[in-house]
């Protein structure tokens, strides 16, 4: 599984056309899932997203974790994580799961998320927009096998 993390400040995903949810003060999670992956590597990702500490102190370093802050997350799935660049001008996602083996692992970070945060998604499988005010340069990229 892949992650790109974003700090934002503010969060808006529209599904098909239409507002479907939104967040303050975060993260976005773009969530990739791979052919290879399991729930079980879907609720480890869980527990190092919720762990990751990348937001200012009082200091300006990066020691507060999305419970220092009181943020909220947005997970957003984005089979384009897996696609193969290499060698071609127009991507394969060979690597990337099928829809109905992606969802279930998908909807199992999101379970894992909201356990213990506020959390937000899109749609799984549908066309989505999604606007936001990055928080500073704070774009993180995960992977958990």
């Amino acid at each position: 599984m892949k992650a790109i993390i974003q700090k934002v400040k503010k969060c808006v995903l529209y599904s098909e056309g239409e507002k479907f949810s939104e967040i303050k003060n975060g993260m976005l999670v773009l969530a990739g899932v791979s052919t290879d992956d399991t729930k079980q590597i879907a609720a480890k990702m869980a527990q190092k997203i919720l762990k990751l500490r990348i937001f200012d102190d009082e200091n300006g370093k990066t020691n507060k974790s999305i419970f220092d802050i009181g943020g909220e997350i947005m997970v957003v799935s984005n089979f384009t994580l897996y696609a193969n660049l290499k060698g071609t001008n127009r991507p394969d996602f060979i690597k990337a799961a099928r829809p109905e083996a992606a969802e279930p692992i998908y909807n199992e970070l999101v379970s894992e998320l909201r356990k213990q945060v506020t959390t937000a998604t899109g749609v799984f499988h549908t066309y989505m927009e999604i606007e936001m005010v990055a928080d500073g340069p704070g774009t993180y990229i995960y992977e958990e096998n």
